[in-house]
């Protein structure tokens, strides 16, 4: 059942529904690794890493509601749930116990750039079926990315 009529023709809906989907399990498996590692980092280089994780999840957070309301605007059911993420993302997931900052570090890139490919392979799937959630990926994406490089440069 859907609620929200889509203007969009049912075969884009769908092709944009997969990679708004996809990419809200990203996002909040994101915040949650990086919420996570940010409770359990240690090391010399704690206190900076540690607020730097903290930004990834508030962009982490800011962009899955982005995404999910882009999915509801176009009568797709966005799922969150714990379950569908647990199944369903492609973050490699974190250990038990306490993380030192070079590993904290080298976890998030690792996330950060197997994000940023799906996100990119969204971006090109959704370009002619709606350039409206193309461009919320872009921009997400390239927000992302920022993350990236600044995790890349901690280990430089």
């Amino acid at each position: 059942m859907s609620v929200v009529k889509s203007p969009l023709p049912e075969h884009d809906r769908k092709i944009v529904a997969d990679a708004l989907q996809g990419a809200l399990v990203d996002l909040v498996d994101l915040s949650l690794v990086a919420k996570q590692v940010h409770w359990t980092v240690v090391g010399p280089r704690f206190r900076s890493v540690h607020l730097q994780l903290d930004e990834v999840v508030a962009s982490a957070r800011q962009h899955m509601d982005a995404v999910a309301e882009r999915a509801s605007a176009l009568g797709i059911s966005p799922d969150g749930r714990a379950e569908t993420v647990a199944k369903t993302s492609g973050i490699d997931p974190v250990g038990h116990g306490w993380t030192k900052d070079g590993e904290a570090v080298r976890m998030l890139v690792a996330a950060l750039g197997a994000v940023i490919t799906r996100m990119r392979e969204r971006i090109q799937s959704t370009g002619d079926p709606d350039p409206v959630t193309q461009d919320l990926l872009i921009g997400l994406t390239g927000d992302l990315e920022k993350h990236h490089w600044m995790f890349q440069a901690e280990n430089a």
